[in-house]
């Protein structure tokens, strides 16, 4: 007995000491698990990240950006059914527990007992409380340690929120598959609308994915989708949400979803939206948090003029890519069966969805070719016109790759080529500088370089402007100037001698009037003006305008020879509509945080009265914003100028348009770069034309061919609904007639009047006319022929000389 004793005492002592070790093995458990668990107050601030969403001016969406697909949705605004569906599919009792269900956690228990017998994967048996607490604050990970904290923490999470507030955080947080988080986006790329669209079948189906969205994909796995679908509806009326007679016309509903999830139904505007994103990242109200703040932002964009930017761009370098001739097709096979694989080698541009890829099946000389088309291997025979195009080039045989269309049910295919050449469109409001469209490139899908704000390019005569305005600006010219027009020979660089030419080489015109030089584009004399006023005050002028942050104060830079971009351009040239004032070009109108305060707006203009009340039609009185660049009058003297420049100029095109517009085209050397800045009172755009490789563009291909037909077909449809407008003179500006056009004068620079002739009279109520009064003969210039001055100092122009004759 004494034996027994003794071995039953030290039998207690070793289980009281075991219990002793196993309670402080527990209680050390336990304080590791509570000191790395997170507070459940973290909650109460907590916003998950979720995309900004970019809309254009009117409201509609046309970009996202954002590391994932999450549009928030506040709980008073998620539809009851698509709550209801939910809690069907995955807590039935939410509203009922404290954070943990307990029947149907030990329901969970005995199953994963018997799942990990069978090496399956344990059950999760969580509440939605719990869920929120997994996917917030902590992991994945199928441990006891870890399904200890979320209970915990669920039972905490109910203490700190309110069941609203979670249930709004799991459906605004939870993974859905198809690029989505969060119910919101789930719809919009589910079904292509907002939730509060959603059908109750459509609910249900969302409701169905939290389980896995691979094992219910809509597409690949239809059947289960809808048994799952179709068991959470039962549940719903089961449990009263929903009626049976609800419930059953749900279950007849198919299935139907997007093809692909899409950041926007609105598709024309990826250069301009990919360069919001650039300038939001400058802000520093936004940048940090752009792709997970949430944040509304509203841009400047005009989604009719995007698409006819984008319409009359592509269209233009397709002509000037079909006046080139064909340049071969872009593949080759073998035509056997399967040929249709060596066709995705080469997708056509997105923009173009007509577009399709076929094979040369038959190529008869000199008769029809016929084709067979990739996609649903239908053939078809390839226009006359256009085989008599392609033959007149690399010409046509079988096997040969090619792009088609087909314009007219039943009619011929149409040959389509991919343009070599690129170009740019910009578009803004002059006194606002809301860029209004910008395309840059013939298609995004091709190439994202934005050659509208990113290719630095010579603008050629499309600078001149600048070059006049600062003549008129400093007081030495007037409209009423004269200037020759004729040879000229500047000792440059190394005793080089830079003799710059007009477009028609070897003719000249003589002296002309000021606005003739601008008019028709001539190269010496605006040289002449350039050396009187000085270039280091142009070159003041163009980086003040914001043409240019930095330019060499050489005369081949009167001419275009600096670098720029098409946005930099149009920003310029709005300052001239502008009545002189500096615009400063802006895609963000303003950004909105994720409660609707707005942290960023780019009109910081002064409105004292805007929160007095105002009557009247001309609303709120606004002090104009931006530095004044040039007098009002000079800026005036330029927009009429540069109206002659269409009316009998260079720009003539352009007069179609029937209403006032002033433009100016501009050519560099080879022909390698083409433009056109056009404007009305109320837009202004710039165009360029050009190789990504900066080659030429061929013989004869100035801004009046290439580029000026673009603003044409673009503004055909940008002024559709404006009332023309003529440009707005200041109220101090003087006028006269200056031969035959009636010309602005800055107070005390209009000429003397003269007599008239007899049976002259006054041109217009108010007007006086006047002589032209010539300037004295400018001074002997420095050059090979007058060696009696000293040369002037030797300054490097950019280019060699001989590549800085004919800027146009």
């Amino acid at each position: 007995m004494q034996l027994f004793g003794r071995r039953l005492a030290a039998a207690g002592v070793a289980v009281l000491g075991a219990v002793a070790v196993a309670g402080l093995a527990a209680a050390i458990y336990a304080a590791v698990l509570f000191h790395s668990m997170p507070g459940s107050s973290d909650l109460a601030d907590y916003h998950p990240p979720t995309a900004t969403r970019v809309y254009a001016w009117d409201g509609t969406l046309i970009g996202e950006f954002s590391k994932v697909r999450r549009i928030y949705v506040p709980y008073d605004q998620i539809p009851p059914r698509l709550a209801y569906a939910f809690l069907a599919a995955e807590d039935h009792n939410f509203f009922r527990h404290g954070g943990v269900d307990m029947w149907g956690l030990s329901r969970a228990l005995i199953k994963d007992v018997y799942n990990g017998l069978q090496g399956r994967r344990p059950e999760g048996g969580s509440t939605i409380t719990q869920q929120v607490a997994k996917n917030i604050l902590l992991n994945n990970d199928v441990t006891v340690g870890r399904k200890l904290k979320e209970a915990i923490l669920a039972t905490r999470l109910e203490q700190t929120l309110t069941k609203a507030q979670i249930l709004e955080l799991y459906l605004n947080e939870i993974w859905l598959g198809y690029r989505s988080y969060g119910v919101g986006a789930a719809a919009y790329n589910y079904f292509g609308k907002a939730i509060s669209d959603l059908t109750l079948a459509q609910c249900a189906y969302l409701a169905a994915l939290p389980k896995g969205p691979d094992n219910y994909h809509p597409i690949k796995q239809k059947a289960a989708a809808l048994r799952r679908r179709d068991m959470i509806l039962k549940d719903m009326a089961d449990l009263g949400w929903v009626t049976r007679a609800e419930a059953t016309a749900a279950m007849a509903e198919d299935l139907k979803v997007e093809a692909a999830p899409a950041r926007a139904k609105y598709h024309d505007a990826d250069y301009f939206v990919e360069e919001a994103r650039r300038q939001a990242l400058q802000l520093k109200s936004v940048g940090g948090q752009l792709t997970q703040g949430g944040y509304y932002m509203r841009t400047t964009l005009d989604p009719r003029l995007q698409t006819a930017a984008r319409i009359a761009l592509m269209d233009g370098l397709e002509t000037y890519d079909h006046r080139h001739g064909w340049r071969g097709a872009w593949g080759h096979v073998a035509i056997v069966p399967g040929w249709q694989a060596a066709s995705l080698a080469k997708t056509p541009p997105s923009e173009r969805k007509k577009w399709r890829a076929a094979v040369v099946t038959q190529s008869v000389g000199g008769g029809a070719v016929k084709v067979q088309i990739a996609e649903d291997d239908s053939t078809g025979e390839i226009a006359a016109s256009d085989v008599a195009w392609a033959r007149a080039g690399k010409g046509l045989s079988a096997g040969d790759l090619v792009f088609v269309e087909r314009e007219d049910s039943g009619g011929p295919l149409r040959l389509r080529q991919v343009p070599a050449v690129n170009g740019a469109l910009v578009a803004m409001e002059p006194n606002s500088g809301r860029v209004l469209a910008m395309v840059g490139g013939y298609s995004y899908s091709l190439s994202n370089f934005n050659r509208s704000t990113q290719a630095y390019r010579q603008p050629g005569s499309s600078f001149k402007p600048f070059v006049y305005a600062t003549a008129l600006d400093s007081g030495r010219f007037t409209p009423a100037s004269v200037v020759i027009d004729g040879p000229i020979t500047l000792r440059g660089f190394g005793g080089q001698n830079w003799s710059p030419e007009n477009y028609e080489k070897h003719r000249f015109h003589g002296p002309m009037v000021f606005r003739r030089g601008l008019e028709l584009s001539l190269n010496t004399m605006t040289v002449r003006i350039a050396m009187q006023v000085g270039m280091p005050r142009i070159v003041a002028a163009a980086k003040r305008f914001g043409v240019v942050d930095k330019m060499d104060p050489v005369l081949a830079m009167a001419l275009g020879a600096g670098e720029t971009t098409p946005f930099r351009m149009a920003g310029a040239y709005s300052s001239f509509v502008n009545g002189g004032r500096k615009v400063t070009p802006h895609l963000i109108e303003l950004v909105d945080d994720r409660d609707g305060k707005t942290i960023y707006r780019a009109d910081r203009r002064d409105c004292p009265s805007c929160s007095e009340g105002f009557s009247g039609e001309d609303g709120p009185d606004i002090a104009p914003g931006g530095e004044q660049l040039i007098d009002p009058v000079t800026a005036y003297q330029i927009d009429s100028m540069l109206e002659g420049v269409v009316i009998r100029g260079t720009g003539a095109a352009a007069a179609v348009l029937g209403r006032p517009i002033g433009g100016k085209t501009g050519t560099t050397n080879d022909f390698r770069s083409a433009w056109f800045m056009g404007f009305s009172p109320q837009i202004v755009v710039g165009v360029f034309v050009g190789f990504d490789d900066n080659r030429s563009l061929g013989k004869g291909e100035t801004g009046a061919v290439a580029a000026l037909p673009i603003f044409v077909e673009f503004m055909q449809e940008a002024t559709k609904g404006l009332k023309p407008l003529e440009f707005k003179a200041p109220p101090n500006a003087k006028f006269a007639m200056v031969g035959p056009n009636r010309e602005a004068f800055r107070p005390g620079t209009e000429p003397r009047p003269s007599a008239p002739p007899v049976g002259a009279g006054v041109d217009r109520a108010g007007d006086e006319a006047f002589s032209i009064t010539p300037l004295p003969p400018a001074p002997a210039l420095p050059g090979p022929a007058d060696a009696s001055r000293p040369p002037p100092k030797a300054t490097r122009p950019p280019k060699p000389p001989d590549e800085l004759n004919g800027l146009y």
